[in-house]
C-alpha cells in the first residue's frame, strides 16, 4: 500500500476529509459542505466569474498579504518594545542585528502592497457593479476593511519612533482636530463647551487618538495596542464576514 493511500485511510485524515476528491459533480455538492477547508467556496461558479482578466485576483492577494502581515506581525513582537527608550533603536536592532531581520522588511514592504491591492480590488468591485443588490451589505463590510487597512498602516507608521514617524503622526492626527461633532474645530464644536469652557481640555477626537496632547509615549503605546490587537482582530473577524457573504451571494460576481 502507497503511503499516500495509508494517509488517506487514516482516521485522522478521515476527521478532517470526510470524502475523497470531487473528481465528479456526482459528489461534488457533499464533498464542499462537509468539508472544512472547502464549504467556504460554491459548489459551481462560471467560469468567466473567476477569469484572472476579470477578477484581478486583488481580492486573494490582498487576503494572502494579510496574512504575511500576522505572521510577521507576530514574530516581530517578540523584539519590539514600545516604549521611548528602546521603540528606536529596537527597530534599528531589527534591521542589523536581529537573525531574519529581513521580516521588518517584509512586514513594511507588505503593508505598502496591502494598501495597494485592497484600493485596487475595490476598484475592480466597482467597475464590475458588484456592489449591487444582493451584494450591497458586503460592498459596506469591504468599505470598513479599507478604512481598517489604512488605519492599520496609519497606526504602524509611528512605531519606528523616528522624526519622519513622529511628525507624520503629528500632522495626520491634527486633522482630527476637525471631526465633525468630536474635534474642537470642526462643525458641531459648540457642542463640546459648556459656556465658553470646554468640557475638558482634551475632550476631542484627537485627544483621543494620541491619549495626550502631543504625541507622546502614550500616543506610542496607544498606537502598538491598535495596530497589533484591536484593529488586526477587528480585521480578522470582517473578513471571515466577507468571505462567508461571497459564499451566501452565489460566489464571486459573473461579468455585466
Amino acid at each position: 500500500m502507497a503511503i499516500g493511500e495509508y494517509i488517506r485511510n487514516t482516521q485522522i485524515w478521515k476527521s478532517i476529509f470526510r470524502h475523497p476528491a470531487p473528481r465528479d459533480r456526482r459528489n461534488r455538492v457533499v464533498v464542499v459542505l462537509t468539508n472544512f477547508f472547502l464549504h467556504l467556496h460554491p459548489v459551481s461558479i462560471r467560469k468567466q466569474g473567476i477569469a484572472l482578466s476579470y477578477t484581478w485576483c486583488m481580492g486573494g492577494i490582498t487576503f494572502f498579504l494579510f496574512l504575511v502581515e500576522t505572521v510577521t506581525g507576530v514574530l516581530l513582537m517578540f523584539y519590539y518594545r514600545p516604549t521611548l527608550e528602546h521603540a528606536y533603536n529596537d527597530i534599528v536592532s531589527l534591521g542589523q542585528v536581529v537573525t531574519l531581520g529581513v521580516l521588518r522588511e517584509m512586514h513594511r514592504w507588505g503593508a505598502h502592497a496591502m494598501v495597494i491591492t485592497i484600493w485596487l480590488h475595490m476598484y475592480r468591485v466597482f467597475l464590475t457593479g458588484s456592489y449591487k443588490p444582493p451584494r450591497e451589505f458586503n460592498w459596506v463590510v469591504g468599505v470598513i476593511l479599507l478604512v481598517l487597512t489604512l488605519l492599520l498602516s496609519f497606526t504602524g507608521y509611528l512605531l519606528p519612533w523616528d522624526q519622519l514617524a513622529i511628525w507624520a503622526i503629528t500632522v495626520g492626527s491634527n486633522m482630527a482636530r476637525a471631526t465633525p461633532f468630536l474635534g474642537h474645530e470642526g462643525p458641531g464644536a459648540k457642542l463640546l463647551y459648556v459656556g465658553t469652557y470646554l468640557i475638558h481640555s482634551g475632550s476631542d477626537a484627537r485627544y483621543l487618538l494620541l491619549g495626550q496632547r502631543f504625541v507622546g509615549e502614550m500616543t506610542l503605546l496607544r498606537f502598538y495596542v491598535l495596530h497589533c490587537i484591536a484593529f488586526p482582530l477587528v480585521v480578522a473577524t470582517l473578513i471571515a464576514i466577507h468571505f462567508w457573504r461571497v459564499r451566501k451571494d452565489g460566489g464571486i460576481s459573473g461579468p455585466l
